[in-house]
């Protein structure tokens, strides 16, 4: 029996601040953590999820003590898991609101990763906010807040349906994704962000776009490795009562990881 794929996942970063301040015990201490649903969904009999801790200034391990490149090497593939924000600073801005500062510190340990991963031509797969951090690790931009620069635009965030907000997006003919649907010209999809790719990064495809603002939900990289990023959860994808068009999440996981098959094997 071969040994199982090891997948690397980026640590999603709690900070204390505060109310929860008030909690006591572990809330009063900075968290790496992993989506179980995340997890869940990249594992099975031979896929095991391994969470990647970031290091950072105030860390008890230094940078020159650990190289993210170790990982990379020891690793067989990366998924960049959603969360906070991209920090504007990370593709050249400034905030347009204090609340859309986003997490620098995270920003820079993912494209370390990201830049890592590549280096040794092993897949690459973004959710949400990995999409948009592996356009802005490439030279693109984001918008900041869709609903405000995109007053036009449909809305693709409610707090309060959470993964049950979906829309219907367009599959690019001719391209990879379109591949895994044969005969899927739209499919619907689950929406839980305010922030979009807006300059398209350096030998980037978009692959997906939102209708009908146009508003970009799947990027792949033309470079000589596999690096796939989609604005949606496929994590969530088990909602078939709620659209019957909604997008099945398996192939994609399934092209990921036989990609890392591929590349391991190679």
């Amino acid at each position: 029996m071969n040994p199982p794929l090891m997948i690397g996942i980026s640590a999603r970063i709690y900070y204390p601040s505060g109310p929860v301040l008030d909690l006591g015990g572990v809330f009063t201490k900075t968290l790496h953590y992993l989506e179980q649903s995340v997890a869940h969904w990249v594992m099975s009999r031979d896929v095991l999820a391994v969470m990647i801790p970031a290091v950072e200034s105030e860390s008890i391990v230094r940078r020159s003590d650990v190289s993210l490149r170790a990982y990379a090497e020891a690793l067989d593939g990366l998924v960049l898991q959603g969360g906070n924000d991209v920090a504007p600073e990370t593709y050249g801005e400034t905030p347009l609101q204090p609340q859309w500062s986003g997490d620098r510190v995270r920003d820079l340990y993912e494209i370390e990763l990201f830049e890592s991963f590549v280096a040794v031509g092993k897949p690459v797969l973004g959710i949400c906010r990995g999409c948009q951090l592996i356009n802005v690790a490439l030279g693109g931009t984001l918008y900041q807040d869709i609903a405000t620069q995109v007053p036009e635009s449909i809305a693709h965030v409610h707090s309060g349906m959470y993964e049950k907000q979906l829309h219907t997006m367009d599959i690019v003919a001719g391209t990879r994704l379109a591949s895994l649907y044969p005969g899927r010209k739209q499919a619907a999809v689950n929406s839980i962000h305010h922030q979009a790719v807006k300059g398209l990064g350096n030998e980037l495809e978009v692959e997906a776009v939102a209708v009908p603002d146009g508003m970009v939900e799947a990027i792949r990289w033309k470079g000589p490795s596999y690096v796939f990023g989609m604005q949606w959860h496929p994590e969530f994808l088990a909602l078939k009562e709620l659209h019957e068009q909604q997008l099945d999440g398996k192939p994609l996981l399934q092209d990921f990881l036989g990609e890392v098959r591929a590349r391991k094997a190679r």
